[in-house]
């Protein structure tokens, strides 16, 4: 099984997973939620279909992480400033400062799990590749 490219890339993941969900658990957040957060920060005000397209999820499932992420104080929905008819999710000030603690132990627990590859870019361009980027 281990020659396997979808076992190993599944197994890879997993380890990753648990090793991000264990770093950032004390910072009230998982990996689904940094993505999240991730995605509002990333330029102008999105929507909530809006954030949900950028991550490829499904608009029920947005629902759910913005719901459990609003309830924690870490992003609230908004009218639009330009568009009174439109809501917009925004990070609130617990919001971006967690977003930038949980972003340094993102980088820092990434690091940590490619230490052992010769070249972590490497690595990630090979992916990017993959993924026609």
């Amino acid at each position: 099984m281990s020659d396997r490219l979808g076992y190993l890339l599944k197994h890879v993941l997993a380890q990753l997973t648990e090793a991000q969900t264990t770093a950032l658990a004390p910072h009230g957040l998982n990996g689904r939620d940094l993505a999240v957060l991730a995605a509002i920060v990333s330029g102008e005000p999105l929507s909530q279909l809006e954030v949900a397209a950028r991550l490829r999820v499904d608009r029920t499932s947005i629902g759910d992480l913005l719901d459990g992420l609003e309830e924690r104080g870490f992003v609230e929905r908004r009218r639009s400033p330009e568009d009174r008819r439109r809501n917009v999710v925004v990070l609130t000030s617990l919001g971006e400062s967690t977003f930038e603690t949980a972003e340094r132990i993102r980088l820092e627990v990434e690091r940590e799990f490619l230490a052992p590859l010769p070249s972590a870019d490497r690595f990630r361009d090979d992916l990017r590749l993959l993924l026609g980027e």
